[in-house]
Parts: C-alpha cells; sequence; structure tokens
C-alpha cells in the first residue's frame, strides 16, 4: 500500500474536522475525494503532506510516517491552492526552480511540458507574465503542470478542474487518464462528480471529517453520488 492513514484526527478546538480510523490506496490505483464545502478535504490533504500536523494517528507513504521521514517528498507532486506557487516568478522561472529541485535537465523539463501542450492552450509559457498577473485558471495549470515535472509516484490534486473552461478540463482530464496509465498513484478530490467519476478507481466520500462511503467506481456510480448528494 502507497498511502495509509491510520486512527487520523484532527481538532480545532473543540470541533473535529478530521477523524478517518483507516483509509488506504494501492500503488497505481486513482482515489477520488468528494464531498460538501467544510467536509475536511484540504485539511486531509494538508495532513497528508505533512503542511499540518494531526491531533492523532498519522499518515504513511512507502510504510514511513510523513512527519518523520523526508523520502516520500522525492516522488510525491502536488497541488492543493495556488500558495503552492511563486507568483513572483514567470511560469517559465517557476518550472526552471522545480526542476533545479528535482535535478532535472533543460531538456526533461521541456520534455514534461510539451505534454501540457494543449492544457497550456498559448495561455501559459512566453507571455512574458508574472504567475501573479495570470487568471486563477491558468495559475492552477501552472501549479498542476509543476507537480507532475518530475514523474512522481503519488499525486495529490485538490480540485484541479476548478476555474478552468470546459475544454481544458477535458484536456487535463486526458492527461490525468495518460499519467494513470503509467501506474501513477492519484489521489484527487473534486466537486464535479462526473470528472472525478471518470479519471478514478474509487471514490470516496467525506462528511464532516467522516468516510462515509469508499465506492469502486462502475457506471452506477455517478447516478449514486448524484443521489447521494440530492437527497
Amino acid at each position: 500500500m502507497l498511502l495509509e492513514v491510520q486512527n487520523l484526527k484532527k481538532n480545532y478546538g473543540n470541533r473535529t474536522v478530521v477523524n478517518i480510523p483507516s483509509l488506504g490506496i494501492n500503488q497505481g490505483e486513482a482515489v477520488g475525494l468528494v464531498g460538501n464545502n467544510g467536509a475536511g478535504k484540504t485539511t486531509l490533504f494538508r495532513m497528508i503532506l505533512d503542511l499540518i500536523r494531526p491531533t492523532e494517528g498519522k499518515v504513511l507513504s512507502n510504510g514511513e510516517d510523513v512527519s518523520k521521514s523526508d523520502q516520500w517528498k522525492a516522488y510525491t507532486g502536488s497541488f492543493v491552492d495556488e500558495g503552492f506557487v511563486i507568483d513572483y516568478l514567470t511560469p517559465e522561472e517557476y518550472f526552471d526552480f522545480i526542476g533545479q529541485i528535482n535535478h532535472l535537465s533543460r531538456a526533461a523539463i521541456q520534455e514534461q511540458l510539451n505534454k501540457f501542450a494543449e492544457v497550456f492552450n498559448d495561455e501559459i509559457l512566453k507571455k512574458g507574465k508574472y504567475i501573479r498577473d495570470l487568471s486563477k485558471g491558468n495559475k492552477n495549470k501552472v501549479g498542476i503542470a509543476a507537480s507532475l515535472l518530475a514523474n512522481p509516484q503519488l499525486l495529490i490534486l485538490d480540485e484541479p478542474f476548478a476555474n478552468l473552461d470546459p475544454t481544458t478540463q477535458i484536456r487535463l482530464k486526458k492527461l490525468i487518464r495518460e499519467y494513470k496509465a503509467h501506474d501513477v498513484t492519484m489521489f484527487i478530490s473534486s466537486h464535479d462528480l462526473n470528472h472525478v467519476t471518470e479519471v478514478c478507481d474509487r471514490i470516496v466520500i467525506l462528511e464532516k471529517g467522516v468516510v462515509v462511503k469508499d465506492l469502486i467506481t462502475s457506471q452506477d456510480t455517478l447516478k449514486e453520488l448524484e443521489s447521494y448528494f440530492a437527497a
């Protein structure tokens, strides 16, 4: 099992925002995380990435506690929000920076960015803009591309389809499928039930920090999710 949470709990004062006794993701599996606003999805992701510490329990990546080891960072790509990017750089400068951290050559960086040509839609590179001056959707494109730059084994994406136009959503979905075909393990949250069911093997529903359903994706999953959230 590549990713596992054990007795994970996060409290803010007297309020428990995440309470998950057990949840695991196998190597090569794509899992979608859905839930209404305030369900605890981003808090869960931030604990998985050791950005915040749990009140109780732990997160294991390849069997290692993420709070006690840095080894997981070498094979993990993530984009949770635009705070993940350095907005006073141009996209080119930011990709070079991420590439240097991961010991990638310029050629290797360009090879990865070529995969994003359709997603970028000629709106990102060679525009002479700082990231802070891009639209929210284009900032998301930069963050998602950077998360995949080093060909991670584990990919964490929080609302990757948000703020993207329909054409770009379709192109991004296609790209995610391509990476999934190369055995990349994925944990993806989304408010778009249609997109997440199309790219994920399992769907986890989080409600008030608790896993209430864990579904193997089938042709009936979308209807089941729609019925759940319509109730």
